[in-house]
């Protein structure tokens, strides 16, 4: 069994049982990322398995492995698949980190992405306005995170790339959150076209800060929405260490 990547940069498990298992575990992304199964969720194989209309164990098995390698989903012994919790300050940790990779490959990107490369940019991004239209988040956000992939790729550092991958993979759902405000979508979709015009015109100080600043608009959205969410405060409340008792006297 072999792993490798598809275009957004997600693992997928090469086997004779290769194609259902990333049917499987494509089906599952949307349901995690969309928010249909939610954090902390456990997940049932045969629940998951009558869901997705019979799917047989054995890709079931796989899809679960290829999505706790992206982060999606936390294996636990004995216990099966749940679905990963974060809190809002691993999450911003995780996006701080984007920020950082993603300026370091935008000058980089601009050196030397190849003709086709900007071409393939320039075709997502049309894609992704043409769904934008119609309304449809998901697509629209898939759309997205290939073009941040692609212009990250452009900048010829594989290591570079592979550790983007991993990281937007684990934080996926929490970003997709930020576009379900529909001002903050549209202004988006601005952006974007912004940062083509500046990639088109190998201006990499100015896409850099481009760059910098869409995730941070994009995530103080998020953060509102992930604040908002009851589960989270659940969460959050667990994670917060509690402090000792005042020693009497």
């Amino acid at each position: 069994m072999t792993t490798k990547r598809d275009g957004l940069g997600n693992r997928k498990i090469a086997s004779r049982d290769g194609t259902r298992t990333d049917v499987v575990a494509g089906k599952l992304r949307v349901l995690i990322v969309s928010g249909v199964l939610k954090p902390g969720h456990r997940l049932s194989e045969r629940e998951i398995a009558e869901q997705l209309e019979d799917v047989s164990r054995t890709p079931l098995r796989e899809a679960f492995k290829v999505l706790a390698a992206e982060g999606l989903l936390t294996l636990e012994p004995n216990r099966g698949a749940v679905v990963t919790a974060l809190s809002a300050q691993e999450v911003e940790a995780s996006i701080e980190v984007l920020i950082g990779l993603e300026a370091m490959a935008a000058e980089l990107a601009c050196a030397h992405a190849t003709d086709a490369q900007l071409t393939e940019i320039e075709q997502l991004h049309a894609d992704m306005v043409e769904v934008h239209a119609k309304g449809d988040l998901m697509s629209y956000f898939q759309i997205n995170q290939a073009i941040h992939q692609r212009i990250v790729d452009a900048a010829c550092n594989p290591v570079l790339s592979r550790i983007y991958a991993a990281e937007c993979a684990r934080i996926r759902r929490y970003r997709y959150a930020g576009n379900q405000d529909p001002v903050r979508w549209r202004q988006a979709v601005r952006e974007h076209g912004e940062m083509l015009v500046a990639l088109k015109e190998r201006a990499g100080p100015l896409l850099r800060e481009m760059l910098r600043q869409h995730h941070k608009s994009g995530w103080a959205v998020s953060r509102t929405v992930l604040q908002q969410d009851p589960l989270n405060q659940r969460n959050e409340s667990v994670r917060k260490p509690r402090g000792r008792k005042p020693k009497s006297v």
